[in-house]
């Protein structure tokens, strides 16, 4: 009775931790990351994870406790939602075996995977729609998991489904707030920046008008006036640029800004952009490598659905390397290799390479009129 006591206190106390996060101003990726190592002390297992799946076949978000970074290093990207592991996410059921291995739709591991056996998994549902699951491995000195177990499972997956619903409707106070931000910049461009490139066009006038009338000293002052007004303008840009880092990204880290970032911006130009990643949940960047990373891959895609006239737009992320390596490729109409006769591209192609450069890292961009654009960015990953 004893034990049993300690058990159900620790049991409490475990379950009441997650509930708080869940109810706490507290990120979502913290929250699901707490109800993993949650899930693995409540049922004593080895090993324990939660899995969010993507539209492509691969997880989106992947959260795990009992592997370490090396481990995860050495095991490589994170698994694809097939076997078992695509059945959860197809069927509102739990999922409980003495040996996993067993299970017809096992399909094996990498290497350096852990052996696991004992094995349950629950799913993460909202109203009827699977939003991910939660699974445990290697019951430790007991040989299987029991109903318990899967109680207690349970209720950590309906804390799951809170979190990420809660995440969604953030997601979608965030997409709201764009365009309200979007508005308010365009206000604030009009109402500052485009007056003071007003100021600068007519103070060029000027200076062109004394030119001809040969008088030196005043061409002078009106370009020193005219180069004020120039770096005024261009503070001013800077400011608001600032005041736009997402707090997805702060809140969820790099590649789920990413994908939610695509998924808004692909809706809003109805042109198909795929993302890859062979980091997707396990990324471990310095916060200025993540910002870097997201603002290019922000202008790199907002420059080929707008200017390149695409029909498929492809985000890859690869941080396989020292170097962190962004590729953004568009097979729409693409630009004269001149970036100064570019257009409108010339503006974004100089803050991509500025970004790349204040980071240590290098942009190129390859492009051919008709043959579509391709940006690489590489930065290194400390």
């Amino acid at each position: 009775m004893g034990r049993s006591a300690e058990v159900s206190r620790d049991d409490l106390d475990a379950l009441s931790r997650a509930v708080l996060a869940v109810t706490e101003q507290t990120s979502t990726r913290e929250v699901l990351q707490m109800i993993v190592e949650s899930a693995r002390s409540l049922v004593g297992s080895d090993y324990a994870a939660l899995g969010v799946p993507d539209e492509v076949g691969r997880f989106a978000e992947f959260y795990t406790a009992g592997v370490s970074d090396e481990e995860w290093q050495a095991i490589g990207p994170v698994p694809r939602a097939h076997g078992l592991l695509g059945a959860m996410m197809s069927e509102a059921t739990t999922h409980r075996a003495v040996d996993v291995q067993d299970d017809p739709r096992f399909s094996g591991w990498p290497s350096a995977h852990p052996d696991m056996r004992a094995f349950v998994g629950v799913p993460v549902v909202d109203q009827g729609e699977i939003l991910g699951a939660v699974w445990v491995a290697n019951k430790g000195r007991d040989r299987e998991f029991t109903s318990d177990d899967e109680r207690l499972l349970g209720i950590l997956a309906a804390h799951a489904a809170i979190a990420l619903t809660r995440a969604r409707m953030f997601e979608r106070d965030r997409e709201l707030t764009l365009i309200e931000e979007r508005a308010r910049i365009a206000r604030d461009l009009h109402d500052a920046v485009a007056q003071k490139l007003f100021s600068l066009r007519l103070t060029v006038g000027a200076a062109e008008a004394l030119v001809h009338k040969a008088n030196p000293e005043r061409v002078g002052e009106e370009l020193r006036r005219a180069k004020e007004l120039a770096g005024s303008a261009l503070d001013e840009l800077r400011a608001v640029v600032t005041e736009l880092r997402p707090p997805a990204l702060e809140e969820d880290g790099l590649v789920p800004a990413l994908r939610k970032h695509i998924a808004v911006t692909s809706r809003a130009q109805q042109v198909p952009v795929t993302f890859t990643s062979d980091c997707d949940g396990q990324c471990a960047l310095p916060a200025s490598v993540e910002d870097v990373i997201f603002r290019v891959a922000q202008e790199a895609l907002h420059n080929a659905l707008r200017h390149g006239k695409p029909s498929k737009v492809s985000v890859d992320l690869d941080t396989s390397s020292p170097f962190v390596v962004l590729t953004v490729s568009d097979d729409g109409t693409g630009f004269q290799s001149d970036p100064v006769l570019a257009g409108s591209h010339h503006l974004g192609l100089a803050s991509m390479r500025e970004r790349a450069r204040r980071a240590g890292g290098r942009l190129r961009v390859t492009s051919e009129l008709g043959q579509g654009t391709i940006v690489r960015l590489e930065v290194p990953n400390d």
